[in-house]
């Protein structure tokens, strides 16, 4: 199967509907698929729901989609350093999940492995624990301890970001952008993918491998901008 797309644009194209849920890679401004959330925004498709750490800043990343007002509702686990994000979220124009950040990254591997949920003690006597199941599990010390019930994240579309990619779809993430990209990738039943190079089958040792093509239905090679969220330089003495 080709998985091989000229463009951004091309690699979503038929896969975009209002209301959908998306899956995306990235940390901060670490690891964004950048090129697939512009094609998003030049689709112009409404409604969406985001499943992501972040939601970027107010003018990177998922950020470009809330000024553009098509985002309805993010699950996330970090929600700070956008204040087009707070505006709306304040303002009750956006709806907002909040996970912490490892149920978060469970749930998508979760999803992507046919597990329809998890107990997990994170969350438990917060508001996070509101509205879940609850179960009482003895633990190996003789201890009753009080669990939550977490369900698995299955996506409608994955955007993820890597550094390589053979043609098979074989990815490779560099470094910490790797980040919440494998497990987004895996719950998505539709995997788009956006790197750097590509190469051909056989380049990479098996090993090496971080995320197998079968998890990837699309790919395309582009060039990225290399941000810095926070940059701290020393005054001149």
């Amino acid at each position: 199967m080709q998985k091989i797309y000229p463009n951004a644009t091309s690699a979503l194209d038929g896969l975009l509907t209002s209301g959908m849920l998306i899956a995306a890679g990235g940390f901060g401004l670490c690891g964004i698929p950048e090129l697939l959330l512009g094609a998003i925004k030049d689709a112009g498709t409404k409604n969406l729901i985001f499943a992501s750490n972040n939601a970027g800043i107010d003018d990177f990343g998922i950020g470009i989609l809330l000024q553009t007002h098509q985002v309805k509702k993010m699950i996330s686990s970090y929600v700070g350093e956008n204040a087009e994000f707070m505006r709306q979220y304040l303002s009750g124009e956006l709806e907002l999940e909040f996970n912490p950040q490892g149920t978060l990254a469970e749930r998508m591997r979760a999803g992507g492995s046919g597990i329809p949920g998890f107990y997990t003690k994170t969350g438990v006597g917060t508001v996070i624990a509101d509205g879940k199941e609850h179960k009482d599990f003895v633990g190996s010390d003789g201890n009753t301890q009080t669990y939550i019930m977490e369900e698995g994240i299955v996506a409608d579309l994955a955007i993820v970001k890597a550094w390589k990619a053979d043609e098979t779809g074989n990815l490779i993430f560099r470094k910490t952008a790797r980040n919440f990209n494998p497990v987004a990738a895996m719950c998505g039943k539709v995997c788009v993918v956006e790197v750097e190079e590509i190469v051909p089958v056989g380049t990479f040792d098996p090993d090496h491998i971080h995320l197998p093509g079968i998890y990837v239905h699309r790919i395309i090679q582009g060039d990225h901008e290399k941000r810095i969220e926070q940059r701290t330089v020393r005054e001149k003495s």
